[in-house]
């Protein structure tokens, strides 16, 4: 089968894709909001962070991860990766026959509803920042003014697991006191992520700033999706939720899992997308 048809019907799995752990976030949203659909998680973890990488190879290494999950038989991509959603959305929307839901245009959305006074902060990793993705849709309402930041560490710390430490937290107030000084109201956390992080981050921004995170907000994508094409798993559905890493260790994703999510994610198994770039 080549990349871009679709084999599964309705009771398909719905394949979401992240660079690491992040996309668990959404994951976990789409699962609480549509609980018979099955679930077929990829997390690129032997090329991970995606962040400071070129885009040429946020697109490549993106595309490889898709084409195992359309052919794997998925019935709709998640794309819940900020940094590869903004070098290859297009790409995967003309590539594959099966929906493509991203994380960017949710997350837009919300913040441009939620912003009292159209001052709005944007974080991200130093791919999806420098891409201008989130500035550029933001942009497009001339009563908006946007501050933009990367937060390359974020991702570090989330990795290792590391999310509660005075350590965060200074970083935290070093990547966001600009835009707290600079009167924003809402914030988007530009980056699937972040949410782990949000404790750290909302203290910095204190409470008058309202975080938007795409989780939730690209679940009802997923949703709309599927019910406009008539995809939704049947009532007699018995839901599977399988996870994949391509790292070395499935036991390393699955500890990391653990301790940011709890006893969600109770297997992973190893997989290896197109001409994969193991670490040497």
């Amino acid at each position: 089968m080549t990349s871009g048809q679709a084999r599964g019907g309705g009771d398909a799995p719905i394949g979401i894709f992240d660079s690491g752990v992040g996309g668990l976030t959404v994951a976990r949203a789409v699962s609480a909001m549509l609980p018979r659909e099955s679930i077929l998680y990829i997390g690129d973890t032997a090329r991970s962070p995606y962040g400071p990488k070129p885009i040429a190879d946020v697109r490549r290494y993106a595309l490889e991860v898709l084409d195992t999950l359309v052919d794997e038989g998925v019935k709709m991509l998640v794309i819940a990766c900020n940094t590869a959603s903004a070098a290859m959305l297009r790409d995967a929307r003309e590539r594959y026959d099966v929906p493509v839901v991203e994380v960017i245009g949710p997350a837009v959305r919300t913040a441009m509803s939620t912003t009292r006074n159209g001052r709005i902060g944007v974080i991200g990793t130093e791919g999806t920042i420098g891409s201008g993705a989130y500035q550029d849709m933001l942009e497009v309402n001339e009563r908006l003014t946007v501050f933009a930041r990367a937060c390359p560490r974020f991702v570090e710390f989330v990795e290792r697991g590391v999310t509660d430490t005075p350590e965060v937290l200074a970083v935290a107030e070093e990547y966001l006191a600009p835009l707290r000084d600079a009167g924003v109201d809402t914030l988007v956390l530009g980056c699937t992520h972040y949410p782990f992080l949000e404790g750290a981050i909302s203290y910095v921004m204190g409470p008058d700033v309202s975080l938007v995170s795409s989780d939730t907000e690209t679940a009802k994508d997923v949703y709309r999706q599927l019910v406009s094409r008539d995809l939704l798993a049947g009532h007699g559905a018995v839901p599977t939720h399988v996870y994949e890493a391509t790292g070395a260790s499935a036991d390393d994703f699955l500890d990391l899992a653990h301790r940011l999510m709890g006893r969600e994610v109770s297997t992973v198994r190893l997989v290896q997308t197109g001409a994969i770039d193991l670490p040497r």
